[in-house]
């Protein structure tokens, strides 16, 4: 697991020498940061051509909410939203897309309408059925560690070796290669707030599996909670900046983000130092 995974390689060329922006489309009513301002498509392809433009070597599309207390919709529901502007992005992009889902269904109508990785915060182990469909598809996966329940007294990182290792044991079932597969330790789900902390000071342990890593801390009430006043999620990007800078530092190899280009120049540097060859 020391090279780089052929799928992902060819997706996302750069993956493993230099930091990797994911940038982030939600085509949602209510997600906590910008609900509502890229459904349609028109807006959602104004946007990714934005966020494309600014240096995001993929753009992640999600048609529902996994914000605290988000209202669930259904797979109908969620395909609505995101089957007409994966359909129209696809031919139009040239970065890759990942759909944001836990659902099988729309996994398999999303990669069949172009999408090509998908990102799961469940980490097949909602519908488990998703790893099928992504091995059918020839999709790379993205497994997020997540919880039902906070537990702040559980070693918040022994639990991720855990969850990982029932979601690599579903995806090597389905047919999925460990090289065409990313680990996320879920940054803002089912966790403490030190429990948060916890998980990116100890991200070495899990790039010590030998998986490509992606964080996402992205706007989370979790930097909201260090200012000294109430914060809206869009004044949160310098903790964001700090946050992925931090992550890459420790090994995140992709940062999903809403801001795009303040990332790219942040990781620019994180590059210079830590990737280049002396």
């Amino acid at each position: 697991m020391t090279s780089s995974p052929p799928i992902l390689k060819t997706l996302l060329p750069g993956l493993g020498e230099r930091v990797l922006v994911m940038g982030i489309l939600n085509v949602t009513p209510d997600s906590f940061s910008d609900g509502g301002r890229f459904e349609g498509v028109e807006a959602a392809r104004s946007q990714a051509g934005a966020l494309v433009a600014e240096g995001a070597a993929l753009v992640d599309i999600g048609g529902e909410s996994t914000r605290p207390g988000h209202t669930p919709v259904s797979a109908e529901e969620e395909q609505a939203r995101i089957l007409p502007v994966i359909r129209d992005l696809a031919p139009r992009l040239a970065v890759p897309i990942s759909v944001d889902t836990y659902k099988a269904s729309t996994a398999d109508a999303a990669l069949a309408a172009g999408a090509r990785i998908v990102n799961d915060v469940w980490g097949l182990q909602r519908e488990p059925d998703i790893a099928r469909v992504a091995a059918a598809h020839g999709a790379p996966v993205m497994v997020m560690h997540n919880r039902e329940t906070i537990d702040p007294a559980i070693d918040i990182i022994a639990d991720m070796l855990r969850f990982f290792e029932r979601s690599l044991d579903i995806a090597r079932r389905a047919g999925i290669s460990d090289r065409d597969i990313v680990l996320d330790p879920g940054i803002g789900f089912g966790k403490s707030w030190a429990q948060h902390l916890e998980a990116m000071r100890r991200l070495p342990e899990i790039k010590a599996l030998g998986f490509p890593v992606l964080v996402g801390v992205s706007r989370k009430s979790m930097l909201g909670r260090l200012h000294n006043a109430e914060t809206k999620p869009v004044d949160r990007l310098f903790g964001s900046l700090s946050s992925h800078v931090l992550a890459a530092t420790l090994g995140a190899d992709i940062v999903r983000v809403h801001d795009v280009a303040p990332h790219v120049d942040a990781l620019r540097v994180v590059d210079a130092v830590m990737r280049t060859a002396p």
